[in-house]
């Protein structure tokens, strides 16, 4: 399993950005444990309804502040009070920003020294995002705004946790200029377009081609516009009868280690969905994870790929790569990286852009 300093990415283990945690149904009144950006932390939903996520670890001796079932701190349901939430141990309660406000047993004010971390969490389109910097900085991009949530018209997205993959998440991203795998892996014949465009922390994606797995064989060519938003969060429209939006997460569990999601809108014909349309809505959903399946089984059995062997019609991995360490360095260099790779790139062997003695 190959690590971020295997990579050369820069000087963080792990990327800036916006992350998916969780959907909403994932946070509730009762404490649950997490793991993410290789710290074990809690996530809980307070009384007001609010999201918070906060380090795992009392700092009064050590105990995890989720991990519990027989503390009547827990059995008398006072684990959650309020926005704070209370130790099982001794009942020290921390506060959403994860200050402690109360010793109940001292009657002095809790030291300053007696909190824990805790990061930003917005609840958006029925998901959990965090907002990660290893400067701890104020996020210097918006999280996507997932429009199509609750549209007339769009069956709302099932998000689907597809677990954790022993995989660094540059292999994932690789995708993004990988137009060789689209025959063989996805059969992707016919291919008509396949282009890259680098914006900030934005990459995107524009590929249109046949699709055997989302189409079937002999369907007309998809056109799928498909982009990053920062480091670990991917959307995808997908052009047809019923169009499509899709969502990939992907948020590092441990260095070299990621949890996956995958969600899917469908836009109908009737403004406000019927059972049908839910139905026909599932069915394109299940046809996009069999799809990323293909990806995922691929991931999960390659060694590391360090350093691309690129021939002749691959796709620009190199600019790729270049790209994405903006992410892992201090955000004062991000302008370097983007400098080197921002702009439109063609890849050939496609009817729009055939071989040719210029090439």
């Amino acid at each position: 399993m190959a690590k971020t300093a295997d990579y050369a990415l820069g000087e963080y283990t792990y990327p800036r950005g916006w992350f998916m945690i969780g959907t909403s149904a994932d946070a509730t009144t009762t404490p649950a444990a997490v793991r993410y950006f290789g710290e074990d932390m809690v996530m809980y939903r307070g009384e007001s309804g609010k999201v918070f996520l906060i380090e795992a670890y009392c700092p009064h001796m050590g105990t995890h502040l989720a991990k519990n079932t027989s503390s009547y701190v827990v059995v008398d349901k006072k684990h959650v009070e309020g926005d704070g939430i209370r130790c099982p141990y001794h009942a020290w309660r921390f506060g959403p920003d994860g200050q402690c406000d109360d010793i109940p047993y001292s009657p002095v004010k809790p030291p300053k020294a007696a909190c824990v971390k805790s990061w930003k969490v917005v609840e958006r389109a029925g998901c959990l995002w965090t907002w990660y910097d290893p400067e701890n900085g104020l996020p210097d991009y918006e999280l996507p705004a997932f429009e199509q949530w609750d549209k007339p018209s769009w069956v709302n997205w099932n998000v689907e946790c597809l677990g954790e993959l022993a995989c660094h998440p540059q292999e994932v991203v690789d995708n993004m200029a990988d137009k060789g795998h689209l025959e063989p892996v996805h059969g992707s014949i016919d291919m008509i377009q396949f282009e890259n465009e680098f914006d900030g922390i934005l990459v995107r994606q524009i590929l249109t081609a046949g699709h055997k797995t989302l189409a079937g064989s002999g369907a007309e060519p998809m056109t799928n516009d498909t982009w990053y938003t920062g480091p670990g969060i991917l959307q995808s429209t997908m052009i047809g009868e019923y169009p499509s939006h899709m969502l990939i997460a992907h948020t590092p569990v441990d260095d070299g280690v990621i949890k996956v999601w995958y969600g899917l809108f469908v836009k109908v014909k009737n403004d406000q969905p019927t059972d049908a349309d839910r139905e026909l809505a599932r069915g394109y959903e299940q046809a996009g994870v069999a799809a990323f399946a293909q990806d995922f089984e691929i991931w999960a059995n390659k060694r590391p790929c360090i350093n691309p062997l690129m021939v002749r019609g691959d796709g620009p991995f190199d600019k790729v790569r270049i790209w994405y360490k903006q992410f892992y360095n201090p955000r004062a260099r991000a302008g370097e990286f983007q400098n080197r790779v921002n702009g439109r790139y063609v890849t050939r062997g496609t009817q729009q852009a055939p071989w040719d003695t210029a090439a």
